[in-house]
């Protein structure tokens, strides 16, 4: 996958958990859950397209760490709206696992660059 396709592949998941969010019950709990899930899902993919722009390999190393904070926190409140029983259908499961694998890939990519250095 190169770095165009993934960058398509974040913006992807940012509008998914948009969309999904419309469709979640509108109580305090899940208004607050949700919004944490936005802003962290929206996250991943600027951040990762502000990587692609970095003016050094230190500032794209720093940026790919906060890519995958935002990607391991979104999988955070992907998984609290399960537990709490808010959704549980497929379609967060298939959010879940998308949020696994963003989180897979730009760890190897974190990895890779910290062995460099």
């Amino acid at each position: 996958m190169n770095s165009d396709e993934l960058s398509q592949r974040t913006k992807l998941f940012a509008l998914e958990i948009i969309r999904f969010y419309k469709e979640l019950p509108k109580t305090d709990e899940v208004r607050i859950l949700g919004k944490q899930l936005i802003r962290s899902a929206t996250s991943i993919a600027a951040n990762y397209r502000a990587a692609r722009r970095a003016r050094s390999e230190n500032d794209f190393y720093s940026k790919i760490c906060i890519v995958v904070e935002e990607s391991d926190e979104s999988l955070f409140w992907l998984e609290l709206l399960k537990e709490a029983e808010i959704n549980s259908s497929n379609r967060i499961n298939d959010l879940m696992k998308e949020a696994q694998e963003l989180l897979k890939i730009f760890s190897v990519s974190r990895k890779t660059l910290k062995n460099r250095t």
